[in-house]
């Protein structure tokens, strides 16, 4: 993750400076899941993720930040502020735009995956793998059998979109998907 632009003391500042943001934006987020975990060490998670399997450092970044616009008062003017524009544009990349309806939503990810910067696409996989990985091992108590599977199946399709940049991320998403259909099938034999 070493950026010819910014030396190792600098990267990590700018990790430790948008972690901060995010744990102060998402304080009192829970996860939906039974674990109720903190929210913020979702992105954490994602972040993570995208560190372990070299992705650049603003993707890395902006996984740490990708949830703010979207969940928490930050705005995407905050975003450029803190942390300049190229950074806020993959996090906006990544945004779902809260008024349109939750099914408006979910088609639009789909679509617009293709056409997403390799930025966003890594940050795309990485947040479907940390979310497999929830629903499979902590699910939200109110989400049945039918809505994890099509939560499983949606994840797939925007995934789709979004591989093909880093082999290392496509292969656990793989890996992520058929174990999370796996778990499925466990307990639907029940």
């Amino acid at each position: 993750m070493t950026c010819p632009m910014h030396s190792a003391p600098d990267q990590a500042a700018r990790l430790l400076r948008a972690t901060l943001f995010a744990a102060r934006a998402h304080a009192g987020q829970t996860r939906k899941g039974a674990a109720a975990e903190p929210y913020v060490n979702h992105v954490i998670e994602v972040a993570s993720l995208l560190a372990e399997h070299g992705a650049p450092e603003n993707a890395v970044i902006a996984g740490l930040l990708h949830d703010t616009i979207e969940d928490t008062e930050a705005t995407h003017a905050d975003l450029v502020a803190a942390f300049g524009q190229a950074i806020a544009d993959i996090v906006a990349e990544a945004t779902d735009d809260k008024s349109l309806p939750k099914e408006v939503r979910k088609a639009l990810q789909i679509s617009h995956a293709p056409s997403t910067s390799d930025a966003a696409k890594q940050l795309k996989l990485a947040d479907k793998i940390a979310n497999l990985r929830a629903i499979a091992d902590s699910p939200p108590a109110n989400w049945n059998h039918a809505r994890r599977t099509e939560y499983v199946g949606w994840a797939g399709r925007v995934a789709a979109g979004c591989k093909g940049v880093n082999p290392a991320l496509d292969a656990l998403f793989e890996e992520s998907y058929r174990a999370a259909l796996a778990r499925l099938a466990e307990e639907a034999r029940g």
